[in-house]
């Protein structure tokens, strides 16, 4: 089932816990499956061409953990270990990766509903020392929308991973090309990116912004766009056809930004740290953080 969150201007298409996505990957207490902004679509799916949709991320998808999930390391081979968002996953493989698909014991989500908001709260068993509580807010406010999340670490060890939202856009289902334009609010130094896929290079790399002087045919990649280096958590997608901007801002300071995309979707990433202190007399520490989506008209 999926629940809708609307104004006037825009309809934010959320995908219930336990419905649609079944995947390991992706956080899933309030899957944002699709945007639309005065009808025009906003987002996409992760491959048009696959019919394993309910394994494909889409819309406004985050995850936690995408190289390590907490706990993987001291798991035992066969023992099960968190996925934040998600519930236990089994450990089958000496190596974590994030595409392979695992066992899943689901956690527990409550959903409640409020006038232009849905708030999911989910809750894990402790496992290896390890438990949390993760509680998601998404509300719609004019020609925005924003999702509160908050991390309480209710077990006996600290939680230490990273979080991201993996924005599958595509304005008015338009393929990426030449009337895109993302840009981001510093200088962009490829020497210090971590890894670039650029192999047709239509991705253009600017001062501080990425165009495309044709459609990619092949996926492309950038890793870690700051260098490391603590910077606002910002980005701003344009294009120029549709007269219409997507703008992310995150409520904290980012070291690391990817960008990901293919002919039809780009997707940029911004990660968040997290270290949260085990409870300590039944006072449970958290950390919360807040993503807000503008869209920009009139360009």
């Amino acid at each position: 089932m999926t629940h809708i969150i609307k104004n006037n201007t825009l309809e934010i298409a959320v995908d219930l816990p336990l419905e649609n996505y079944e995947g390991s990957r992706f956080d899933w207490s309030g899957k944002i499956s699709s945007v639309r902004f005065e009808n025009l679509p906003l987002t996409t799916i992760e491959d048009t061409e696959s019919k394993n949709v309910d394994f494909l991320g889409k819309g406004l998808y985050n995850e936690f953990g995408i190289t390590s999930p907490v706990g993987f390391e001291e798991t035992p081979m066969g023992g099960w270990f968190h996925k934040i968002g998600v519930g236990l996953l089994k450990k089958q493989h000496k190596e974590y990766l994030f595409h392979r698909n695992h066992l899943i014991k689901p956690a527990r989500f409550d959903v409640n509903y409020e006038n232009k908001k849905i708030i999911i709260i989910c809750k894990s068993e402790l496992i290896n020392g390890y438990s949390y509580i993760l509680k998601k807010e998404i509300t719609v406010s004019e020609n925005s929308f924003t999702i509160n999340y908050s991390l309480h670490n209710t077990g006996e060890k600290k939680i230490i991973t990273d979080e991201y939202v993996h924005n599958f856009m595509a304005i008015n289902n338009a393929l990426i090309g030449e009337d895109y334009t993302l840009k981001f609010p510093f200088q962009i130094n490829p020497s210090l990116f971590d890894e670039t896929v650029n192999s047709e290079n239509k991705v253009e790399i600017g001062l501080d912004s990425i165009t495309f002087n044709k459609t990619p045919k092949q996926q492309f990649y950038f890793g870690n766009l700051t260098g490391g280096e603590e910077l606002k958590a910002e980005w701003i997608l344009t294009n120029l056809k549709a007269n219409v901007g997507i703008k992310e801002t995150g409520s904290f300071k980012t070291e690391k930004i990817n960008v990901w995309g293919w002919r039809h979707v780009i997707s940029p990433e911004l990660f968040f740290k997290i270290s949260v202190d085990p409870k300590l007399k039944k006072i449970y520490d958290e950390i919360t953080n807040l993503v807000k989506i503008d869209v920009i008209t009139k360009l």
